[in-house]
């Protein structure tokens, strides 16, 4: 008598909820279909928080509130305090190439509405451009959260606000959901919970701008997170010259468009996107800055050349073409 093996039961595909967030697009994905909406609650829940606290275009923005009391000490609450220490630890991990006394001159630039509400040819007079006051300038103490930023100084909190959102809300939807989970809001991408076989495949567009997936290599991605920076995506036109919402703090301009777009990967998103940030700002000194994280990065300049380093994988295309 001989016995056979049960077939297995196929795996169900990920579930997925797309979405506009933050100026940009939200992405969930869920091993579990039917866990989808738990874990989209959660998301949504962080995603109205953070634009509550971090947002440059809301009024009634906690960030507003600390921009226009530069000068004074205020106390902000815990929910900011974590922002604005994750936008220090940034500055600091980067030695001052990501900075959040940038706001200043972002606004300058031009990016003083949401993104989508921006002139695309706006002909006014490029700004008389100047240095980020600089992280060091900001008095922060975080036992009683009490905050004093120079005068005349604007918080942009921007770039680690949507990193950390992208980690809390994988962390927390996974919990909620029991399953794994693949946050990605705009670029920054977070991974929690059990992933599917083999790691979720994550598609990195040269350009973000590409419409299609198909002819985009791809990473499996099973545990911490991926960042993506470029100066494609968010950019316009300035008195006739191209300009982009990454500023070097040194000069307060657009940095120079040394590389196309950055992907790195490390254990959060945090930490992914001040990477991928800093290595825009840096430039032509990015490959050595970045050998030196030992983090696994991919760097594609304005001619498509393609740099791997820290044990980036070779570009794996759908179907296993390389």
């Amino acid at each position: 008598m001989t016995s056979q093996a049960a077939p297995r039961s196929p795996v169900p595909a990920p579930a997925e909820a797309v979405f506009p967030a933050l100026g940009t697009t939200a992405a969930l994905l869920v091993t579990d279909p039917p866990a989808l909406p738990a874990a989209e609650a959660v998301l949504r829940a962080e995603l109205a928080a953070v634009d509550a606290t971090c947002s440059r275009f809301r009024p009634d923005s906690e960030l507003t509130r600390v921009n226009l009391a530069a000068g004074t000490a205020v106390t902000v609450g815990e929910r900011f305090a974590e922002a604005l220490e994750a936008a220090l630890r940034t500055a600091e991990l980067t030695d001052g190439a990501v900075d959040p006394t940038v706001g200043r001159a972002v606004i300058a630039l031009g990016y003083d509405r949401t993104f989508s509400s921006l002139r695309p040819d706006d002909v006014r007079p490029l700004p008389v451009f100047r240095p980020a006051p600089g992280w060091r300038s900001i008095v922060w103490n975080p036992r009683d959260r009490r905050l004093r930023l120079p005068v005349d100084t604007y918080l942009d909190l921007g770039s680690s606000a949507k990193a950390l959102t992208a980690d809390r809300a994988a962390r927390r939807a996974a919990a909620a959901a029991g399953c794994g989970v693949v946050v990605n809001l705009g670029g920054d991408l977070a991974v929690a919970g059990t992933p599917p076989d083999g790691g979720w495949r994550i598609a990195l567009a040269d350009d973000h701008a590409q419409p299609a997936r198909a002819h985009c290599p791809t990473v499996a991605v099973t545990t911490g997170a991926l960042a993506t920076s470029g100066v494609r995506v968010r950019t316009w036109r300035r008195a006739g010259r191209s300009v982009h919402h990454i500023v070097d703090p040194m000069t307060g301009e657009p940095a120079a468009p040394v590389w196309h777009t950055v992907t790195v990967a490390a254990a959060d998103c945090v930490d992914a996107n001040a990477a991928s940030t800093a290595a825009i700002v840096l430039g032509h000194s990015a490959e050595d800055w970045l050998r030196r994280t030992g983090l696994p990065a991919r760097l594609v300049d304005p001619d498509g050349r393609v740099v791997r380093l820290g044990g980036w994988p070779s570009d794996a295309l759908p179907g296993g073409a390389r």
